[in-house]
């Protein structure tokens, strides 16, 4: 299964640490790319790569100025795309048809999400009606319908597995 995920409206002010860990999430879920738009973040890239680096891959980063093109480009390409929203269809309904599409792009919304999203996309989903962090979201979605990746290639750090304490394994 192929997962990317669009993450709209990077603001460095204001969604630093939310972007960063929407790629965190991202990258330990599955994911095997991140694009986002608005202000280019050279530093958040910089973080998501340093633990890519030490705990595996592959995952990439890419700022990009055109989502809608992004969009076209990955349904061109056989991608179904998904639009994580509270005003979408809950995901419960969809999770096992989801999870047997081998290339899925997932748009995360930053602040308001313009009503051609919704438009372009296979799926409007919501993971809750109810407000909720997007990270929060994706998490939720991404467990859903493709569990936990514990196995990253080129990792030179594993976390071992251990009731207390940490322990972690270096190659």
């Amino acid at each position: 299964m192929q997962i990317e995920i669009l993450r709209l409206n990077h603001r460095i002010a204001r969604d630093k640490r939310i972007t960063t860990h929407v790629g965190l999430t991202s990258r330990s879920l599955g994911a095997s790319a991140i694009y986002y738009s608005g202000d280019k973040d050279s530093e958040m890239e910089s973080s998501i790569d340093k633990i890519t680096e030490k705990f595996g891959g592959p995952f990439k980063i890419e700022h990009i100025k055109n989502e809608i093109q992004l969009i076209k480009d990955k349904k061109k390409q056989g991608y179904t795309i998904s639009h994580l929203t509270m005003y979408g269809l809950s995901f419960e309904k969809y999770v096992k048809k989801l999870q047997k599409e081998e290339k899925q792009l997932i748009i995360v919304g930053g602040e308001k999400v313009e009503p051609e999203y919704y438009q372009l996309s296979d799926y409007n989903i919501s993971v809750t009606s109810q407000p909720i962090s997007e990270v929060s979201a994706l998490g939720i979605f991404l467990y859903s319908i493709h569990g936990i990746k514990e196995e990253f290639d080129n990792a030179k750090i594993k976390v071992i597995e251990q009731e207390r304490g940490k322990l972690l394994k270096e190659f």
